[in-house]
């Protein structure tokens, strides 16, 4: 069962309303560093990647910086950081890329950002919406649970969602509409044991289990 698009209007508004500056946890320095903190991110707190992103950027923070270092100082870098490995090498090679292919700038547009390796649908759509501030909604676990579970989509699998969302929700609110979901996700509709009581949406949202 789904929302119809006046309730998903409420739902929406009343996040917008209760959350207050919106936006990404992750610390960056320019566009390529938000890259490499969302790469990181991945099966990772933001909290962890920026204590490890802080002193790395102070003096790596250009493709060109990256693709110096090479995979084994990147890999001895983020080692501290959850699949360390193969992300080091993603850093470096989509670095590669970046310095060969694309003079060292971010691409902005979500066909030429998800051919970098480490780079899939979702961390596109964060880059794109954080720096390049397009109209995007990255689906990440949180953002995937939340909307299926108030009933704003009913998709499968991330791309499903994605595409449920942007055709729900009004247009004024898309920019913002991934932090507002996530941050709700993160905090107060959790995977276990939601806090359906002190909920701002309660009375909006579909969540077969909120009256438990």
């Amino acid at each position: 069962m789904l929302l119809n698009e006046d309730k998903a209007f409420k739902l929406i508004e009343l996040l917008n309303k209760s959350i207050k500056n919106p936006k990404t946890s992750l610390k960056y320095r320019n566009q390529f560093t938000l890259l490499v903190s969302v790469v990181l991110s991945a099966q990772c707190t933001d909290v962890n990647v920026n204590n490890v992103t802080k002193n790395i950027y102070k003096k790596y923070y250009t493709p060109k910086h990256f693709t110096e270092l090479g995979i084994n100082k990147i890999r001895n870098l983020i080692k501290s950081i959850g699949l360390f490995n193969n992300k080091a090498k993603n850093l470096y090679y989509l670095s590669k890329i970046l310095l060969e292919k694309h003079q060292s700038r971010v691409p902005n547009n979500l066909e030429d950002l998800i051919l970098l390796p480490g780079v899939g649908r979702k961390t596109a759509n964060v880059v794109l919406n954080e720096v390049f501030n397009k109209p995007t909604i990255a689906v990440d676990t949180h953002v995937f649970r939340v909307a299926n579970r108030t009933g704003l989509s009913n998709g499968k699998n991330p791309e499903q969602v994605e595409n449920q969302l942007l055709k729900i929700l009004p247009k004024k609110y898309i920019k913002k509409a991934h932090h507002l979901i996530l941050l709700h996700g993160r905090y107060t509709c959790r995977a276990r044991n939601p806090l359906c009581k002190k909920c701002v949406i309660n009375k909006v949202c579909l969540y077969k289990g909120k009256n438990e």
